[in-house]
């Protein structure tokens, strides 16, 4: 007897600046899955918002070199043509796993659509979604929840415009140099930087507001990056701990995904008492937010003990080299357990009619 295979829409690429590492999330994704029990079909989103049909978005990713962080090609083509097939393949999916990082993707945009359309997807609701990518937002939360966060000051465009001597000056009261200079909305740590001065501050604000309307600036400190992979939904799990050892000064977009000199201890040098303390606080956190599906959280360990939440992600990175797979992969869950792991979760999720 011929068992029906689970139809899962793999949808990857988007308007973000992380739309190359999604591009390659999902080559390993499509790589891995079990075709036993799935039956993967492929939707990419161009760099300009297209929607690609199956059958070009198969055709892009021949075009690709597997694991080359290269964007996915336009299209020339009827856009009510493509709307209709796409939305015509979007209704026959069973459930939706989305690897767009980033803004148009991991903040609530797709999950409410998928919602609204009766689709169970995989990951966070709308509100943790949207929570998970306002950095500003989740460390109001988490402070909230009695949880430690770096110490920042939140920027909005406007604010930066209209006084940015103002910003410039309660930020050197606040954090003083050097600090750290984020987008707000960001992630894959695209567009930080450190700045030692005012005119530092000046061009790193400038940075990461072309990236969203607030800008974090965070007082920068001399300590160890751990991160730490949470799967689940009522009652999520934490990995083993990884910590980044970064070839540069700081962990960026090139020494995350480039591999420039970048190095990974696992487990951490950190001892065993605060590893659990850390796995723990992981949990505390995605709690906090509502998360549901998967999250990594990720913090920062000073030699002298103290813990502080850095950030969640709630579409972690799954290229090859990206932390989430590796951490429950030290956990003895394959890269491919862990993909229908995720399913499961979202397909149980649904049939509890929270989605």
């Amino acid at each position: 007897m011929r068992v029906s295979k689970t139809t899962v829409g793999i949808l990857f690429g988007g308007r973000s600046g992380e739309h190359e590492v999604s591009v390659v999330s999902a080559q390993g994704a499509l790589g891995a899955i079990d075709t036993a029990r799935f039956e993967p079909v492929a939707l990419g989103v161009t760099r300009s918002g297209t929607w690609l049909t199956p059958g070009e978005t198969r055709e892009a990713l021949r075009s690709l070199a597997p694991g080359r962080y290269e964007p996915l090609p336009e299209v020339d083509a009827n856009p009510l043509l493509v709307r209709h097939e796409v939305l015509r393949a979007v209704s026959g999916l069973d459930v939706v796993f989305p690897l767009i990082h980033g803004p148009y993707g991991e903040d609530g945009s797709l999950q409410g659509f998928f919602k609204v359309a009766g689709i169970p997807y995989v990951g966070a609701g709308v509100a943790a979604s949207a929570i998970g990518l306002d950095k500003q937002l989740q460390k109001a939360i988490w402070k909230q929840a009695g949880l430690p966060v770096v110490e920042y000051l939140a920027v909005s465009r406007e604010e930066w415009l209209e006084s940015p001597d103002e910003v410039a000056r309660r930020a050197e009261g606040d954090l003083g140099y050097p600090a750290f200079v984020k987008p707000s909305n960001g992630g894959s740590s695209v567009a930080i930087s450190k700045v030692r001065s005012r005119e530092d501050l000046g061009e790193a604000m400038d940075a990461a507001l072309a990236y969203g309307p607030k800008a974090l600036v965070e007082r920068a400190m001399t300590a160890h990056e751990v991160e730490c992979a949470v799967l689940g939904n009522e009652r999520p799990e934490a990995s083993p701990l990884g910590e980044i050892i970064p070839g540069r000064e700081f962990y960026d977009y090139e020494a995350k995904y480039l591999d420039v000199g970048t190095k990974y201890a696992v487990p951490p040098r950190i001892p065993a008492d605060l590893q659990q303390q850390i796995k723990e606080m992981a949990i505390a956190a995605y709690r906090a937010i509502g998360c549901e599906g998967m999250a990594r959280v990720d913090f920062f360990v000073e030699d002298g003990g103290s813990i502080y939440l850095n950030e969640i992600n709630t579409i972690p990175g799954f290229t090859p080299i990206s932390m989430y797979p590796r951490l429950w992969a030290e956990a003895g869950v394959s890269y491919t357990e862990l993909l229908t792991k995720l399913i499961d979760l979202a397909l149980e999720r649904a049939a509890r009619g929270d989605d």
